[in-house]
Order: structure tokens, then sequence, then C-alpha cells
């Protein structure tokens, strides 16, 4: 993959820092439509409709895009991609379009990976990897996994409709990241596009072996890291699900990964073409504990108490939310059989593991933690996988 394959002679390996000039290019430019529909196999959607369509995800936002490109094969993207660069028009790639902060919107030529480029490239059960390509949605890729009893543990809510392209591209987390951290601590490499046309696998920092155009990049990088490092420790906050900026602290030990600079980059930096994924086995048991707080800032200051019990997963759920989920009859019945009367907030708080019986002793911790801390919180317990039910109610009378 790191041999420096061109997309067109017009891109010379001696310009592949060169920066690339924009224009700013008229929604449904015609031109530029009828270059694509010649040169790129796929759909090219430059009518006011499918403009429209692509000006909004589920974000607030609404921006009209130049036109929208569907490739159906990894060449189709590069040459639109050599196009756009030609033209000096902005490259957007898009997913499911379900990130909420307007990162799948712009004035750009939008590259819908979603429809043709998903495909699951290969899976290594053996090694835990799996290489995919941008467009291949998370659910579609467990349901492969499932067999092997493994599975990519980034469990976005979207996961029916996320992509992993577009996962990797917003840095996502999920509800699970407490024990599994976020798409950049599960990328291993990506095989990525840039501006200029060269082809390049992002990876490992230690690993020499690409083109001369992609070490002369790393150096580039290892050199700003060795600059900046102090300053990196010293302004990067300490949290867990930092998706902001780009992540220049992987640059350095004990990462030092090329790709995850691209994690979280919101397609700014290259087109990514295939992502190699870190698998985890999937866990055998689980356990829920559902605890109810009469407050909302009650249940979120006893998070930090309850993170140090070492759970895969905890999730705030208020009240607006539990009514609405009563609301719908498809949830109703598991939501009367789960909350206890009304409080103002739940903690779902989930065990996971090979073994049940350390998993029903941690919720017993987590009851014990609550009457340590004088919270008055209901709780109940749900096991997977037969789904055994206990209840009761810590912490001392008022």
């Amino acid at each position: 993959m790191n041999a420096p394959e061109k997309v067109a002679d017009a891109v010379q390996s001696d310009a592949v820092l060169a920066p690339v000039r924009l224009y700013r290019a008229a929604p449904g430019d015609s031109a530029l439509a009828a270059r694509l529909r010649k040169e790129v196999e796929g759909e090219v959607l430059f009518d006011a409709a499918s403009r429209g369509r692509y000006s909004t995800d589920a974000s607030i936002y609404q921006i009209e895009p130049v036109g929208v490109v569907v490739p159906r094969t990894a060449e189709a993207a590069r040459i639109a991609v050599q196009i756009a660069a030609e033209s000096g028009v902005p490259v957007l790639p898009r997913g499911a379009g379900s990130s909420q902060c307007g990162q799948t919107v712009g004035a750009a030529l939008v590259i819908d990976n979603s429809k043709y480029l998903n495909r699951a490239i290969e899976i290594d059960a053996e090694a835990r990897t799996a290489l995919v390509q941008p467009g291949l949605v998370l659910d579609h890729l467990n349901a492969r996994l499932k067999q092997h009893k493994l599975w990519f543990p980034v469990d976005v809510s979207t996961s029916a409709q996320a992509t992993l392209g577009g996962m990797a591209g917003n840095n996502s987390c999920g509800s699970r990241s407490i024990a599994y951290g976020n798409m950049v601590h599960n990328v291993l490499a990506i095989d990525a596009l840039t501006a200029q046309g060269e082809r390049w696998r992002f990876g490992r920092m230690d690993d020499r072996s690409g083109p001369p155009g992609y070490l002369a990049l790393l150096d580039k990088l290892a050199a700003l890291y060795a600059r900046e490092k102090d300053e990196i420790e010293a302004r990067f906050p300490k949290v867990q699900r930092r998706v902001a900026g780009y992540n220049l602290d992987h640059l350095g030990p004990p990462h030092a990964n090329a790709a995850h600079l691209l994690v979280g980059s919101e397609g700014t930096l290259a087109y990514f073409e295939r992502l190699l994924l870190r698998l985890t086995p999937l866990p055998v048991h689980k356990t829920l504990g559902v605890v109810h707080f009469p407050t909302f800032y009650q249940a979120m200051d006893l998070t930090q108490h309850i993170v140090k019990l070492g759970p895969s997963a905890v999730e705030l759920v208020d009240r607006t939310m539990i009514g609405l989920a009563r609301d719908i009859a498809a949830f109703r019945k598991t939501v009367d059989a789960v909350i206890k009367g009304e409080p103002d907030a739940v903690l779902l708080v989930e065990f996971s593991g090979d073994e049940q019986v350390p998993l029903v002793a941690k919720v017993k911790q987590l009851v014990e933690l609550m009457a340590d801390l004088d919270c008055r919180a209901a709780w109940s317990r749900f096991s997977t996988p037969s789904c055994r039910r206990t209840s009761g109610r810590s912490g001392r009378p008022a």
C-alpha cells in the first residue's frame, strides 16, 4: 500500500507538500459536474434537490454543497479527489451524516462513501484486526464479527447508521469508551489519499517502510512533537473523551502513530480509503446496575466515584428521556420493568467480563458504595445471558 501510487501524471512527487489553491465554487457548478460525469464511475449529483438533501445532517446546521459524488469504486473516489484538487474545490467525505456538530455539511464537493464503499475487506480473527472501507456501517461489521466472538467496541448510539470512516473522522467515543477508549485508541492504521494524489498507509511512526514522501512527513511530525511536547503536556486536557483538535499528543510515546493524527481530523488532512481496526473479544457476561437518583445533580456528582469500580459503561438518563421513552409503546414495557417510580435521573452502570460471579460482586460493591456516600438511591440489577433481576434500595434513612 505504501507504494506512492499516483492518481494522475499531473501530480509530481516533488509536490507532495505543495499547497492546494481553493476558490469559492458556486453550488451546482456545471463545468465541474460535467467533468466529474465524464471521468468518474459513480453518481454525480449537482441538481438542486440533491444539494438540498446533502446540505443537512443530524446537526442543526445547513450549508449547501457544491455538489455530490457517490463513487462506485475506490479508484472513482481518487479521481473525484484529483479533479476537485485541480479545480481548487474543497472535498468533504461523508458517511451516514449522523454527526451532531455539522461535520458532514459544507461548501465543498461531498464524497458519499456509504452507498458503495462499504465492504469489510479482510477480517483476521487471530490477529484481531479488520481492514474496512470507510462507508461500512458499524452494526454491519459487528454482525460479521460475532461468529468470531469479536467486536469493534466503539459502540456509538447511531451504530445502525454510523460508518467507520465517519467515526474515525470524528474520533467517536461510544458508551463504553471508559473501558475500550475512543476511535483513536482502536485505529491501527489508515490507508489515505492526500490532496496531491499520494496514497500512503499512515501507521506506527517507527515503521520506516513507506515511500520517501511519507517518511519525510514522519520526520516533520516527529520534529513537531519534539519541539512542542512540553506545551502539549501542559495544555492538552487530561480527559478521556477529548475529541477537539488534532491528536498531536499521539505523535509521541506511548502511541507514536501517524494514523492517530488523521483520526478526529474531520476530513481536513486526507481522504480515508481503508482503515485497519483493532478488534476486541466479546464479553461473555454482562451485569447492569440501574441506580435511581432523586436529583440530576446527585447523579452527575456521584459518577466520579462509580467509575472507580471499573465498569464497562456508565450512562446518564434524565427524567426527560425517561418520559419520552415511556410515551413510545415499543419502549414502555422495558422502561416500566427497569425504572422504579419517578426518579429525576438514573445511571446505567454496566460491568462485563468472562465470569458472572465477579460481576455480581461488582454490583454489590456499587450498592455498598451508594450507602457509604449516604445516597438514598434505589437500584435494580439485570444480568445476561439469563436476565435475572434483583432489586433493592441503598443508602441510609434521612
